[in-house]
């Protein structure tokens, strides 16, 4: 078992860095620590480390978020690829900006309330049981309303993500590799998220729809790349006027549908069932 602590922090130090400096000046003044792959399963105290601002712990053996209370200052988080099944102990860190949780064993995105700073969540990937996928806590989406600028729900079984609408300032949301299925939903999606100018969902079944890109194209003008390519004004401006001149095509056929008295009636439909108050037909009082 390997325990992240002060004393491991210390003895990784590079002197010449530290000049003059005793270790707990040093550790009071540390702002970016880089631990990653080196087969940590514990963050131990790491309380003198204040000023702490990045912090790399990707690639190791983590199974709990703890003891990172302290570090107030912390603005990014990386903490990809470890064992880690709850989202838990965070939110302390209310000037973090940039969280890092892909390729863990997570079903939940939760218990980020009071996080008001984050500006990316990095979820792709999670490592769940067969037939599971990953799941968000409405209150944890409401928190984040007015933060959340990027979302990575990558390959995580995901089948309907209607409750995203809630992330208002969303500009950029990859989905790739899910089961995403309905045109329609997205398009609902597309109307609640107006700052949206990219989207990635390649590798979901609903990408093989027909039309599916000249739909989402006509209806969020925000959008300005889709599944990894540009979206072109020209595009999307004919696009438009494909289907503004559908709709006056259709408006003007129901128009045209006027009955005609010279016109027999069908056999199955009686006149006045055809037109009511016609003079053929019985009155009613």
């Amino acid at each position: 078992m390997v325990r992240l602590t002060l004393d491991l922090v210390a003895r990784s130090a590079n002197q010449k860095n530290r000049k003059e400096e005793n270790i707990t000046q040093y550790l009071k003044k540390i702002t970016h620590l880089n631990f990653s792959n080196r087969n940590i399963d514990i963050i131990d105290d790491l309380s003198l480390c204040k000023n702490l601002s990045v912090l790399y712990l990707y690639d190791n053996n983590i199974s709990q978020i703890d003891n990172l209370s302290f570090a107030t200052n912390l603005t990014h988080l990386y903490l990809q690829n470890n064992c880690i099944s709850c989202i838990e102990n965070l939110k302390a860190l209310r000037k973090l900006e940039k969280l890092y949780l892909g390729g863990n064993h997570i079903a939940v995105v939760e218990c980020l309330e009071g996080l008001g700073e984050l500006r990316e969540l990095h979820v792709e990937s999670q490592r769940l049981p067969l037939g599971e996928k990953l799941l968000f806590d409405p209150r944890t989406l409401q928190a984040l309303a007015n933060s959340l600028s990027i979302l990575n729900i990558s390959n995580n079984n995901i089948d309907e993500i209607k409750d995203l609408e809630t992330l208002e300032n969303l500009t950029q949301l990859i989905a790739v590799d899910n089961q995403l299925l309905h045109v329609k939903d997205l398009e609902l999606l597309l109307n609640r998220l107006p700052k949206l100018w990219k989207m990635d969902l390649n590798g979901n079944p609903v990408c093989l729809k027909p039309k599916y890109r000249d739909r989402l194209i006509v209806i969020s003008r925000s959008l300005a790349s889709l599944d990894g390519k540009e979206i072109k004004e020209i595009e999307r401006q004919f696009l438009m006027n494909w289907k503004a001149s559908k709709e006056a095509k259709k408006n003007m056929k129901k128009k045209s549908v006027i009955w005609d008295p010279s016109t027999p009636p069908n056999k199955s439909e009686s006149t006045h069932q055809r037109i009511p108050g016609y003079y053929g037909a019985p009155q009613h009082d």
